[in-house]
């Protein structure tokens, strides 16, 4: 169903901010991560349990939650790579974030323009939806500071909130239209997949490679925490990201 692909193709855009074209890559960690001019800090969310509760490192220097601790000189190496590894990917993450909602929305506008029965008003709900995400954003997604948790409860607060509004009256127009006889918003009903992919695909492309760049980023930091030598006073070792990065999966029907 035509309906059901164009909003999809929406939703996947603004879900799917870190997804490469041919790759899948999780990512999962603990710890919020902010910058500071000379510190990059994980902190772990009052929401999630367990230690360590915070890291400062600082020019291949390691703090952990009550003290700087003794590195041996492969693992400073390793910790000044993971720093500068860090603040190359922020700025990348947060215009992934950006590049995201902008086609996500552009889709959505698309979807309006074509089958909505009352274009001008879901128009002014996307606007507001937009707004509302950009402010998220821009909290969860800063050149100093990346917090995955502000921005998956932003991105869901966005489609929770502009989803409804927009299929509502896509299906009100749809079955107006069917039921008049409109043929030039049925016709626009057929061309609307190409529409949006004519708009949207030349920005999704680019931002594919940037996804792709970040998921090697995250792929880097999770080889360099994974080598530490260093070990917390209980014998775990520091795991602040694990990241996986394969091939995508192709399924053919």
């Amino acid at each position: 169903m035509k309906l059901a692909v164009s909003t999809g193709l929406a939703a996947a855009a603004l879900c799917g901010a870190a997804s490469a074209k041919d790759l899948e890559c999780d990512v999962n960690s603990d710890y919020d991560l902010s910058l500071t001019s000379k510190s990059v800090i994980l902190t772990r969310p009052a929401e999630k349990t367990g230690t360590p509760r915070a890291i400062v490192m600082r020019d291949g220097r390691m703090f952990v939650d009550d003290a700087w601790v003794k590195l041996t000189p492969e693992d400073s190496k390793r910790i000044a790579e993971y720093e500068k590894t860090v603040r190359a990917a922020m700025p990348l993450a947060q215009q992934i974030g950006r590049d995201a909602a902008d086609i996500a929305f552009t889709a959505l506008g698309e979807v309006a323009a074509g089958l909505s029965a009352h274009p001008d008003t879901t128009q002014a709900h996307l606007d507001k939806a937009r707004k509302e995400l950009d402010a998220r954003l821009a909290h969860a997604i800063t050149p100093n500071r990346f917090s995955g948790n502000d921005l998956g409860k932003g991105i869901a607060h966005a489609i929770s909130e502009v989803l409804p509004v927009v299929i509502g009256d896509i299906v009100g127009g749809a079955v107006s239209a069917a039921f008049s006889g409109d043929t030039a918003r049925l016709e626009r009903m057929n061309n609307l997949d190409k529409e949006i992919e004519r708009r949207v695909q030349p920005r999704a492309d680019q931002l594919e490679v940037r996804a792709e760049s970040l998921c090697r980023q995250m792929e880097s930091l999770d080889t360099l925490d994974n080598g530490l030598v260093y070990r917390l006073p209980d014998g775990r070792r520091l795991d602040l990201i694990d990241a996986t990065v394969r091939p995508r999966q192709i399924t053919t029907r």
